[in-house]
């Protein structure tokens, strides 16, 4: 065996092995490394997109969180007012209450004044009566002194 031959017959066949493999396995091998270069690039930006998203979304969660605490702080101002205007308008209700109450008092009082005197009035008349009776030593008839006793009753 020549090595000359030997080295001529090897550098053929490598050099077939070599056109096969840029002919036939390099092309694939260079699409799927193309393919897998372009997702992870596309997965890339999706990220960078993602991130975006995000943050555009923070920046509304944040708007929305502080016009929501805006709007629960006028609320509870509302309705602390609304609070206070009912507490006041109790009050008003409850001193109307109690002056009406406090006149109802009044006047029931007067109206038992009125009675006591009209019935002092009477017992007073009767006295007066009783009296006549004791110093006249005779029975004085009301019925027919009703106009004196009547008047007897308005001067007491």
């Amino acid at each position: 065996m020549n090595l000359n031959a030997t080295l001529f017959a090897q550098f053929v066949v490598f050099f077939i092995l070599v056109g096969f493999t840029m002919k036939f396995v390099w092309p694939p091998l260079m699409k799927a490394l193309d393919e897998r270069a372009q997702r992870i690039a596309n997965g890339l930006a999706a990220a960078d997109r993602g991130k975006a998203e995000a943050a555009a979304a923070e920046k509304r969660i944040a708007a929305e969180l502080s016009a929501t605490r805006d709007e629960s702080a006028k609320r509870i101002a509302d309705a602390e007012k609304r609070g206070q205007a009912i507490i006041e308008e109790a009050k008003l209700t409850a001193s109307a209450e109690a002056a009406r109450i406090r006149a109802e008092a009044e006047a029931d009082a007067a109206q038992q004044i009125n009675r006591a005197r009209e019935e002092l009035r009477g017992q007073v008349a009767a006295l007066a009566v009783k009296g006549a009776e004791q110093i006249l030593k005779r029975e004085v008839n009301a019925a027919a002194h009703a106009d004196l006793l009547s008047q007897l009753s308005t001067e007491l």
